[in-house]
C-alpha cells in the first residue's frame, strides 16, 4: 500500500512538473526570430544552419519550433538592425535571438522586447544591457589572444606588426582586438606594432581598400599582420596577393573560408582563429527555447575558438569545424 502511494506521488510530481512547462508555453508553437548581423558571409549561414539543427531536435522531441531567419542587408546598418528587431516586437514572435551589430545601439530595442514579453538570447557579439537572457559566445578576448600568439611565433618574437581593425561598436572584435594587443604587449615586446587605429568596415570590399592604403604607407616595413574577421582577413589577403606579397608577410586571420583555406595550403596564410559558428546558432535557439520552458539557463555560454595551421589543416577535428553541415540543414 505504501510503495503504490509513492508511486502515485512520484506520478503526480511528474505532472505537475509538465504542467509548469506546458502553461509556460501554452501548448503552443514557440516562434524563435534568429537575427544575424548580416547574412551574406559564411559565418552567418553557419550560424543559420546551427539553428536549424537545433529546431529540427527540439520539434522531434515534441517542442513545435518556428525559426524565422532575417538580417540586414549590411553589417553595418545599425539601424535596420533596430527595425528588425521592433518588428519582431511588434510581431508577438516568444523569443529573439540576436547578434548584435552595436553593443550599445542595440540596447534600447531589446529592453523594450523585454518589457513587451519578449525576451532575448545575446550571440556572437556583447550586449550593453542587464536584459538578455544569456549570451552564447566565442571567448573572443581569447581568440585574439591566440592570434597574437601565433603571429609571435611566426616572427621570432620580433618584427613590425599590423593590426587591421573591423568597425567601431562590434563587441566581438574588440574583444578580439584588445586581447590580440594584450598578448602582444606583454608576452612579445620586441615587436612593434606599426599600425593599430585602421578600421576595415563591414564589407570586403571596404577591407581590401583599407589594407591597399596600408599595404601602400608601410608596404616595406611590415613583417606581419592579425585581422580579426571574415571580411578584414578576406580583404587584407587580396591585397597582399595583388602586390605579390602574399607568404612573404606573416599574415593570421579571424574566421573560415574555403578561400583561406586554399590560402593556408598555398602558404599564404600562416594561421587563422576559428569559432564555432554552428553550435552558436545551435546553442542559441536551444537556450531561448529552454528559458521559454520555464528552465534555467547558464547566463554566459563559451562556444569555443580554435588556432588552425597548415600543421593542424588536415585533422579529422579542423575540417568538421571547416566544413559544418550547411547543405543538411539550409537546403
Amino acid at each position: 500500500m505504501r510503495k503504490t502511494l509513492y508511486v502515485l506521488l512520484a506520478l503526480a510530481l511528474i505532472a505537475t512538473a509538465a504542467g509548469c512547462n506546458r502553461s509556460k508555453t501554452n501548448g503552443k508553437k514557440l516562434t524563435i526570430a534568429v537575427i544575424p548581423k548580416g547574412t551574406s558571409h559564411e559565418f552567418w549561414k553557419s550560424i543559420h544552419a546551427g539553428a536549424i539543427k537545433a529546431q529540427r531536435e527540439l520539434s522531434t522531441n515534441g517542442a513545435e519550433i518556428e525559426i524565422i531567419w532575417k538580417g540586414p542587408l549590411r553589417e553595418d546598418d545599425r539601424d535596420q538592425q533596430i527595425q528588425v528587431v521592433e518588428g519582431f516586437t511588434s510581431q508577438g514572435v516568444n523569443g529573439i535571438v540576436l547578434a548584435p551589430l552595436d553593443n550599445r545601439a542595440l540596447a534600447r530595442p531589446v529592453e523594450e522586447a523585454k518589457s513587451a514579453g519578449v525576451p532575448t538570447v545575446i550571440i556572437d557579439s556583447a550586449l550593453e544591457s542587464n536584459s538578455i537572457v544569456s549570451f552564447v559566445a566565442t571567448d573572443n578576448r581569447k581568440g585574439g589572444m591566440l592570434g597574437a600568439d601565433r603571429l609571435g611565433e611566426l616572427l621570432g618574437g620580433k618584427g613590425k606588426v599590423i593590426l587591421l581593425r573591423y568597425a567601431e561598436g562590434s563587441a566581438s572584435t574588440e574583444e578580439r582586438e584588445a586581447g590580440f594587443l594584450q598578448e602582444m604587449k606583454q608576452k612579445y615586446p620586441n615587436i612593434e606594432l606599426i599600425s593599430t587605429t585602421e578600421y576595415a568596415g563591414a564589407t570586403r570590399e571596404k577591407a581590401k581598400s583599407a589594407s591597399e592604403n596600408l599595404l601602400n604607407r608601410f608596404g616595406d616595413d611590415v613583417q606581419g599582420i592579425f585581422c580579426p574577421n571574415e571580411s578584414t582577413t578576406a580583404g587584407m589577403l587580396s591585397a597582399l596577393q595583388d602586390i605579390g606579397k602574399a607568404g612573404k608577410v606573416m599574415f593570421v586571420g579571424f574566421d573560415t573560408s574555403q578561400t583561406f583555406v586554399d590560402a593556408m595550403r598555398a602558404k599564404q596564410l600562416h594561421g587563422i582563429v576559428v569559432q564555432n559558428p554552428f553550435n552558436m546558432g545551435y546553442l542559441g535557439v536551444r537556450t531561448m527555447v529552454e528559458q521559454l520552458q520555464g528552465k534555467l539557463v547558464e547566463k554566459r555560454i563559451d562556444t569555443g575558438v580554435t588556432m588552425i595551421t597548415p600543421d593542424n589543416l588536415e585533422a579529422a577535428e579542423t575540417q568538421a569545424l571547416l566544413h559544418p553541415p550547411l547543405d543538411q540543414y539550409l537546403k
